[in-house]
């Protein structure tokens, strides 16, 4: 009895977090009343089992960040457990992680709790030198700061070769920029800011590049020309990294040479600057669960508010962010729209280890960041394929099947699989064999199609 128990302090618990989502919803909404209703049917559900047969489930979240809620596409719930299934070894989770105090114990902490009844549990990693094919160790690992720290770029490209899955893809992680995003997402249809990417102002002291060495640049470059093709003011910025470093705001050549003249060794973009009227950054859990956070870039804050979005522009904001996330691979990011006359434009989208601290998101976003997190890693544990964390854009495009480490290999090869019966099936009469790479494209949308 004391499992059982357990188990409906657990439901109970949970209710409670629907319940706080629920009451934000207004009065006149049927699913307010809800609640009771599901409390009643679960713990009669709960009540006819015998211990031994003790289920923990994880209901799906509603989240209401616009007029009206937007339900979650991706439900993270870990499956029924056997006598016989726990008894196998524990899955871990590991926490890669560098000066970050209040989410790593926190996520931790929700893992072991949430994962207990389904044999994952977390921890920090802990590593000391690398041996070559050395076994997993991890079943997943959530990486929060390997892009500072190389030695551990390079062990989650190994601990990706033994079979562990890792957040976010090491290996594109490693090839993706900002310049290349913001070109993927225009092709896809999504509201981009005209953008140049610029030569260097200057390059590492330790290596030797000179004059000769830069025969392939065109000089002088034609800053006027670029000014007016993204528009006065524009913002210089990095064309990879973060956290605001390197950014500016000019409004006339003579400013953009005083800021670009202090870049050196970045590699810098030019892109045209949004008047924006409202600021929205999403986080993402998985690639399709969006979360839109109303954000003011100034203050550098997050605002607890849930009214600011329309229904129709809310819509659009999260399909965006999908979008996005499908065609670049990662499953934990932020990204941030500029909003200026009704239309999102997406400013930033390489933000695979982002901000969630609690002093800085707010304790209200903090619980549900813990909690989703905690939720996404214990199913990739269960049921995660390695091949999901690949970008898709090529396929998404319609440039082919996404295939090699820029792809998706298992796709890859059963797209290669089918090409190869097709091919050895002779076309019945005059019927042309159908093409197995058209039929494993999704859909796409049409270039552009949403900047109109």
């Amino acid at each position: 009895m004391n499992q059982l128990s357990a188990a409906l302090n657990r439901v109970r618990s949970s209710l409670e977090n629907v319940n706080r989502l629920l009451d934000r919803l207004p009065d006149d909404d049927e699913r307010r009343h809800h609640s009771d209703l599901i409390e009643e049917r679960i713990i009669h559900e709960y009540e006819g089992h015998e211990p031994d047969q003790e289920t923990e489930t994880c209901p799906q979240h509603i989240l209401d960040t616009t007029d009206e809620p937007f339900e979650h596409s991706e439900v993270f719930a870990p499956s029924t457990v056997s006598e016989e299934q726990s008894m196998q070894p524990i899955k871990k989770v590991g926490l890669l992680c560098g000066r970050e105090y209040s989410f790593p114990p926190a996520f931790i902490a929700k893992v072991n709790q949430l994962g207990k009844g389904v044999g994952v549990a977390a921890e920090f990693v802990k590593l000391g030198g690398t041996e070559m094919n050395e076994p997993a160790e991890y079943s997943v690992i959530v990486d929060r700061i390997s892009h500072e720290v190389e030695y551990y770029r390079g062990y989650l490209k190994h601990a990706v070769l033994q079979g562990t899955y890792v957040i976010n893809n090491p290996f594109w992680w490693t090839a993706d920029d900002k310049y290349f995003n913001y070109s993927v997402a225009a092709k896809l249809g999504i509201a981009i800011p005209k953008t140049v990417l610029l030569p260097q102002k200057g390059y590492p002291t330790d290596v030797d590049i000179t004059s000769e060495s830069l025969h392939n640049l065109k000089y002088p470059i034609d800053w006027d020309g670029l000014l007016d093709y993204v528009g006065r003011p524009a913002i210089l910025k990095p064309f990879s990294g973060g956290g605001w470093k390197h950014v500016y705001k000019v409004n006339n050549k003579e400013e953009l040479f005083a800021a670009y003249d202090q870049t050196a060794p970045h590699c810098m973009t030019l892109q045209e600057f949004i008047d924006f009227e409202g600021y929205v950054r999403c986080f993402t859990f998985g690639k399709t669960d969006i979360l839109p956070v109303r954000y003011d870039p100034k203050e550098r804050r997050y605002l607890v508010e849930h009214d600011y979005l329309s229904k129709e522009l809310g819509a659009r904001i999260v399909d965006d962010a999908r979008t996005i996330n499908q065609a670049l691979g990662y499953e934990m990011n932020t990204i941030e729209f500029a909003i200026k006359d009704g239309v999102p434009w997406a400013i930033d989208f390489l933000n695979p280890a982002p901000d969630f601290e609690r002093d800085r998101i707010t304790e209200f976003y903090f619980e549900h960041v813990v909690e989703q997190m905690a939720h996404l890693v214990i199913d990739r544990a269960l049921n995660g394929e390695i091949s999901n964390t690949w970008p898709r854009w090529e396929e998404m495009l319609g440039i082919g099947a996404s295939s090699g480490f820029v792809g998706a290999p298992k796709a890859a090869s059963r797209v290669a699989a089918a090409s190869t019966a097709a091919a050895t099936q002779p076309p019945a009469g005059n019927a042309r064999p159908a093409s197995a790479e058209a039929s494993a494209k999704p859909a796409t949308k049409g270039a552009g199609s949403k900047n109109k």
